[in-house]
C-alpha cells in the first residue's frame, strides 16, 4: 500500500532512520524510472543520516549500496545478444543482487564487499563498496526493486521499505538526456536512448508504483553530481 506523498527531505531522513530499531540491519530500497532522482535522493539521505547517527553508533552506521553494480558486463551482454537493450531487467544479475541483500540481512560477516558501476566506462566493477558490520542501515536504489516477475520478485521481500521517486516527465527526460551526454554520448544518441530503451524500462518500473510504501514526488534536490 502506497503511503503519503511527501516533499520534505527532513521527513524522509526521519522515516529512514526509524527503520533501524536496534539489533538486526534494516534495508531501505529506493526505486523509480530512469532519471527520477533515485541516486541523488539516496546520496542526500546517507549524508544526513551519517551526520546524525543514533546513540552508540558513528557515521558508518549507514551505507549506500546501489543495484547498478549488478549490470552484466558488456562482454556477457554481447554473448547474450542484449547489449542494445542495456539497462533492461534481463541485463542485470538479479539473483546476485538478491543474494547480496540476503547476506546483508543475515549479518554474519565482518565485511561485505558489493560491486559498483563506473559510468564513464559503463561497466560494473567488483568489490568497490565495502559494508562493515557496523553498518546497520543500508540504502539501496535501482530501477527494478518492485518488478513483480522472476527473477526480481524475491528482491521486494528483502527490503524493509521501498520508496518510489516520481518526477515530472519533461524534467525527468531532460535530466536523463543531460546525464547521458555528460557520460559520453552524443546529444543525438542520448535523446534516442532516453526516449527509446530508457522509456521502455520506465514503463516497467511505473507498473510497480502502487506497491511502494511511499511515493516521493516533487522533491527537488538539484542535479546529480557528475
Amino acid at each position: 500500500m502506497t503511503g503519503t506523498v511527501t516533499r520534505m527531505i527532513s521527513e524522509l531522513v526521519k522515516r529512514a532512520a526509524g527503520l533501524y530499531t536496534g539489533g538486526s540491519r534494516a534495508v531501505l530500497g529506493i526505486t523509480g524510472p530512469p532519471g527520477a532522482g533515485k541516486t541523488t535522493l539516496a546520496g542526500h539521505l546517507v549524508a544526513a543520516l551519517a551526520a546524525a547517527p543514533p546513540p552508540g553508533h558513528d557515521a558508518g552506521w549507514v551505507a549506500h549500496v546501489p543495484m547498478d553494480g549488478f549490470h552484466l558486463a558488456d562482454a556477457e551482454l554481447d554473448r547474450l545478444g542484449r547489449r542494445a537493450r542495456k539497462g533492461a531487467p534481463d541485463t542485470f544479475d538479479a539473483y546476485g543482487y538478491a543474494a547480496l541483500l540476503r547476506r546483508l540481512h543475515e549479518d554474519r560477516d565482518e565485511m561485505i564487499y558489493a560491486p559498483g558501476f563506473e559510468r564513464v566506462l559503463e561497466q560494473p566493477i567488483a568489490g568497490v563498496i565495502g559494508v562493515p558490520r557496523t553498518a546497520r542501515l543500508i540504502v539501496t536504489e535501482g530501477n527494478y526493486l518492485l518488478l513483480d516477475s522472476a527473477p526480481w520478485r524475491p528482491v521486494r521481500e528483502l527490503l524493509d521499505e521501498v520508496w518510489y521517486t516520481d518526477l515530472e516527465q519533461e524534467e525527468r527526460l531532460r535530466r536523463l538526456i543531460e546525464r547521458h551526454v555528460r557520460f559520453g554520448k552524443s546529444r543525438e544518441a542520448a535523446v534516442s536512448w532516453a526516449t527509446g530503451t530508457d522509456e521502455r524500462n520506465a514503463s516497467l518500473v511505473a507498473a510497480g508504483r502502487d506497491r511502494a510504501d511511499l511515493v516521493v514526488s516533487g522533491l527537488d534536490l538539484g542535479e546529480p553530481a557528475a
